[in-house]
């Protein structure tokens, strides 16, 4: 939706004063920190209270922020309502959601499973693109808003009565297991075993290391593509629904790229497909302005349907898994529980 905001030109009215990029960005980012660090806590509490309820309330809490931005008159509102709660949002749901599913009702191809999940949240954000930017364009930027609060609102009922926590729960066990798995216990104190897990990791290189290659990913992804692509376009004298439009293909090819990567990845060392995807992606980066103009060009299609295949690639948490696994069994055995104990599970089977 933020993307959509930032279409129309440079800044948005308001009142009698304008929004300018900056003030937007900044909203952006606190989104997409907090999508982040919430991840792991998310985790815990899907340990805790079960994926229903975690999913269910987080769902409510993207509503909430989409209903609250509708009233903003100001810039620290926007941060606050769409930064604050819909980043925690969406950040409950995100890859600890992935990772949990996969884990749990999965025991082979689950590299596959991450990659097709990824690609599915992936390619609904961008089909909501040229949807929201129409809505937009002809009606208000609130209207919009409004759609992405009752859309959150009307999965709600469908996730409390279709989703579930275990396999267990309807008397099924994992695909590929071989015998029946019966549905953990909840676990107290999650949460202080999400910290010493986090106090752990961070001590080790490793983690760093794949800290420092995502954090090269979200900028040039969701600091470049997902969030200023649009208002570039548009810049350079392209339609805000051409530019979104764009956006949208290159959600159609994500679940090309993600899916293979997923694929991959129950073939291939992760890392070495981490490694070729942000290399990849650089060199098309680097081409990106030379092909920015008012119409859509052959080389402009082109980086679009690569770019799409390269750009959730690494997201598909798999090939972090992997990786990330190798350092929570070096950090103790106390961390083989809970989420940790998910995340070094799928990754050991995907590997």
């Amino acid at each position: 939706m933020v993307k959509a905001l930032q279409g129309p030109g440079p800044c948005l009215a308001r009142g009698r004063g304008l929004w300018f990029h900056g003030e937007i960005s900044f909203a952006v980012w606190v989104n997409m920190a907090l999508n982040g660090l919430t991840a792991p806590f998310a985790a815990a509490l899907m340990d805790r209270f079960g994926l229903r309820r975690v999913v269910a309330g987080a769902l409510a809490v993207i509503a909430a922020g989409a209903a609250l931005t509708t009233v903003m008159t100001e810039p620290w509102q926007l941060t606050l309502y769409w930064g604050v709660l819909v980043g925690l949002g969406c950040g409950s749901m995100a890859m600890a959601f992935a990772a949990t599913v996969t884990h749990r009702w999965f025991v082979k191809r689950r590299g596959l499973v991450t990659g097709l999940l990824t690609a599915a949240g992936v390619f609904g954000q961008f089909v909501f693109l040229p949807v929201l930017s129409w809505i937009v364009d002809h009606y208000h930027w609130r209207a919009g808003t409004v759609t992405v609060g009752l859309t959150s609102l009307i999965v709600v009922p469908f996730v409390w009565l279709l989703l579930r926590n275990h396999p267990a729960d309807v008397g099924l066990k994992p695909y590929g297991s071989h015998g029946f798995v019966p549905n953990p216990p909840a676990a107290p104190g999650t949460g202080r075993r999400t910290l010493k897990v986090l106090s752990a990791v961070v001590r080790t290189g490793p983690f760093w290391l794949l800290a420092a290659t995502f954090a090269i990913c979200g900028a040039s992804t969701n600091g470049i593509m997902w969030t200023h692509f649009t208002p570039a376009a548009h810049d350079h004298g392209m339609p805000v629904t051409v530019a979104s439009s764009l956006l949208a293909m290159v959600g159609i090819f994500n679940v090309v790229g993600t899916i293979s990567s997923g694929w991959l990845t129950d073939r291939i060392n992760p890392r070495w497909l981490l490694g070729s995807y942000y290399a990849l992606r650089g060199l098309l980066l680097m081409f990106l302005p030379a092909m920015m103009g008012p119409t859509v060009q052959f080389p402009l299609a082109s980086f679009v349907v690569l770019f799409g295949v390269l750009d959730v690639a690494t997201g598909a948490l798999c090939c972090a898994a992997a990786m990330l696994a190798v350092i929570i069994r070096r950090a103790g055995s106390d961390m083989k529980h809970g989420a940790a104990n998910e995340l070094a599970n799928s990754a050991a089977a995907s590997r």
